[in-house]
């Protein structure tokens, strides 16, 4: 299994976890239940790093591990909740953008 298709996969799985992350944020938009989307979007984040390690690398693995909005004194939960989202959300498109833009290793 060549770095081209390391990357292919790669950017797929970025792609799912971006499209699973918006799903909890729309839910959790709508039931407004910030305590049961904040769980969801932990075992997500959990998930999402080690897929990460898995297919993408160990290095980008532990800069999303560490990524986080600080504290927010909006008293919004919602706000901060979705605050996260986005901090996550463009990560993980920069990061598929990277991705895609890397070329494939001579095979060699």
């Amino acid at each position: 299994m060549g770095e081209c298709h390391m990357s292919t996969v790669g950017v797929s799985i970025v792609e799912q976890q971006v499209k699973e992350l918006d799903a909890i944020a729309k839910q959790t938009n709508q039931d407004l239940n910030t305590v049961a989307g904040t769980e969801r979007m932990s075992k997500w984040k959990t998930r999402t790093v080690a897929l990460l390690t898995q297919h993408v690398g160990q290095k980008e693995a532990e800069e999303f591990a560490r990524k986080q909005t600080g504290p927010s004194f909006t008293n919004d939960l919602v706000e901060e909740f979705n605050d996260d989202v986005d901090c996550f959300r463009t990560y993980l498109n920069a990061l598929a953008k990277r991705l895609r833009a890397t070329p494939p290793a001579p095979a060699g």
